[in-house]
């Protein structure tokens, strides 16, 4: 009899396990405005509507080559017609089955007067995009179009839900999407928990984490802590934590995975606004700053000095422009030169969120290093969605303290073309040169990579130059991974680019 118990016992206590399944426990440190990949534009939204969504094409796990994602295959027939040819066993979340249609309604929903995204202008070559059969669709240019093909990464939408749907931008969907991704959204807890269940018909083969449960978790410390305490399977560990807080006992429970990131920090001046217009200010800022101690101070060893707008490592970056050395005496003789002085000091505010542990303590250090110069600042530190809309969009501000995040394949339009400032746009400050205009212009039709790699690195000169951001540091990641979790593979792109095959013990 007691072996009778035992096994259902243990038949029982199995059956359980299996249908409990494992979850992999990350953090956001923000709500997600819009799970909607044609409008998230804050990192929360675009993180997780990334496990929902899937464009045509991806890049590979070095972010080196272009591959099929909803793609089956893609060709170009000449340099203005892009074709894709669509898999055929893709289904929708809600089962329906994904077709030419979804492509062709993602299109037109971007250039309808109906939304407002920054993502529109990546399109703004497209001359026609034609469904020639369910699975097949070509896609013609009106000039050759550097970024054709990385354009298609954007996650497509369903047609047959949002066909009819006439208010896109405050639709329910943005907060009960449906995706073609490998998981799909369960449950949405403003503040507290946003939970994600794996997709059995995925085409690509069900993910083997059954549930991706992401906490709101707005302070850095709590997250940590969360981490350490084995709450979260993977966080970030900031440099001094790396450094000088971790015990022996961390590194039994985690593996450290360290990389550059692709993004960078900024001090954005708005220069719709007549103090920053002049270009000696703005110099004598530059000069007033001290990049490297800046780094030293926040991240020791763990970040680089950024010197301008594209990233190292890419065919964008010009190794000749370097970062300006602090030089308190000249800031003030150019200060000086502007009008002003001890009796008129330049003043200004520096604008950031505390969705970032790092940028208060940041802005702090420049206030600090300001003051040398005889420059007053003064500093406001807001919760996310409140800096983005009350602040950041509406150009309400003197200055931020900001990031971008940027592709392996730079597209300076987006951030430094005239027409980028407007409203949704992400020209921020205001930035207008009619040279860089043009020489963004060349360069959206310059197929030849040498060429393009050329301007490009111009254009890094002149921005740098211009200085309409305070270029600060590019940070590494050092991401923390609980050892429950396997088959992770590291790669140039991170470690994500096959989250569908890890398991959890």
């Amino acid at each position: 009899m007691a072996k009778t118990v035992f096994f259902l016992f243990f038949s029982w206590s199995f059956f359980l396990g299996s249908l409990n399944g494992a979850t992999l426990h990350l953090a956001t440190s923000s709500n997600p405005s819009r799970l909607n990949p044609v409008l998230a534009t804050d990192s929360s939204s675009s993180e997780i509507s990334s496990f929902i969504f899937n464009g045509l094409v991806k890049y590979d796990k070095d972010s080196k080559e272009i591959i099929g994602d909803l793609a089956e295959k893609f060709y170009f027939k000449d340099n203005k017609t892009l074709v894709f040819e669509l898999k055929k066993n893709v289904l929708w979340h809600d089962g329906k089955k994904f077709s030419a249609k979804d492509v062709l309604f993602t299109y037109k929903t971007l250039l309808s007067d109906k939304i407002v995204s920054p993502y529109s202008s990546d399109f703004r070559f497209v001359k026609s995009v034609r469904i020639i059969n369910d699975y097949k669709i070509e896609v013609r240019y009106t000039k050759p179009y550097f970024k054709a093909l990385e354009t298609w990464m954007m996650g497509i939408l369903p047609e047959h839900i949002l066909k009819n749907e006439k208010n896109l931008m405050n639709a329910s969907f943005n907060t009960h999407p449906t995706g073609t991704g490998p998981y799909k959204l369960t449950r949405l807890e403003y503040s507290k928990n946003i939970e994600l269940s794996a997709f059995d018909a995925y085409f690509e083969g069900r993910p083997k984490i059954d549930t991706v449960s992401f906490h709101v978790i707005g302070d850095a410390m709590t997250r940590f802590l969360m981490l350490k305490s084995g709450q979260l399977d993977i966080g970030s560990v900031e440099p001094f934590v790396y450094e000088r807080q971790l015990t022996q006992k961390f590194f039994e429970n985690f593996n450290i995975y360290e990389k550059i990131t692709l993004s960078y920090t900024y001090l954005g001046f708005n220069l719709r606004k007549k103090k920053f217009q002049n270009p000696k200010v703005r110099r004598a800022l530059s000069l007033a700053i001290d990049r490297q101690e800046l780094i030293d101070i926040l991240f020791l060893k763990h970040a680089k000095v950024c010197t301008g707008p594209f990233l190292p490592g890419t065919i964008a970056f010009n190794p000749d422009v370097k970062a300006p050395t602090q030089n308190i005496g000249e800031a003030k003789r150019l200060l000086k030169e502007a009008g002003y002085d001890e009796q008129h000091p330049f003043t200004f505010e520096i604008a950031t969120s505390n969705a970032s542990s790092i940028r208060p303590y940041a802005a702090e250090i420049l206030q600090y290093q300001l003051k040398k110069a005889g420059v007053i600042v003064k500093l406001r530190v807001m919760e996310w969605q409140a800096f983005l809309n009350m602040v950041v969009f509406p150009h309400k501000f003197d200055t931020v303290l900001l990031g971008w995040g940027l592709s392996p394949t730079p597209d300076p339009y987006m951030f430094w073309h005239s027409k980028s400032d407007k409203p949704g746009g992400f020209n921020l400050v205001g930035y207008h040169n009619s040279e860089i205009d043009a020489m963004i212009e060349k360069s959206q039709a310059t197929i030849d990579r040498k060429k393009l790699g050329e301007l490009w690195r111009k254009m890094f000169k002149i921005i740098a130059e211009d200085n309409p951001y305070l270029f600060l540091y590019i940070p590494n990641s050092i991401t923390a991974v609980n050892k429950k979790i396997k088959h992770i593979q590291p790669a140039q792109s991170g470690i994500w680019h096959n989250y569908i095959q890890w398991e959890k013990n």
